[in-house]
């Protein structure tokens, strides 16, 4: 079983046993989180698109942890104007596992 779930803006393919990162999520870790915003489900080739979420369809899955990718530096320079910044960024993630998909 495959599905398609809408969180912090992006898109995501699924199914059970998968872990992936997110965007931060407000719950804490080893609790339950379920996903409402669903776009498809397929189940034995049999394909279900949302127009556009599947009503009573939900992911459910396991926060694992919370933690920071890897820093990015974002450095801005203007030659002949004496201008140059340079700042760094770590976006907060959230590492979920799915465990169930319901239709």
């Amino acid at each position: 079983m495959i599905a398609i779930i809408k969180t912090g803006g992006k898109q995501y393919i699924v199914q059970p046993g998968d872990k992936l990162r997110v965007e931060k999520l407000e719950q804490k870790q080893g609790e339950n989180v379920t996903f409402s915003e669903v776009l498809l489900i397929e189940n034995d080739k049999k394909v279900e698109i949302g127009t556009p979420t599947i009503k009573k369809a939900e992911v459910t899955a396991k926060v694992l942890n919370h933690g920071k990718e890897e820093k990015v530096i974002v450095f801005k320079y203007k030659p002949k104007k004496r201008y140059s910044r340079k700042i760094g960024h770590r976006q907060p993630f959230t590492e979920i596992e799915i465990t169930e998909i319901k239709s």
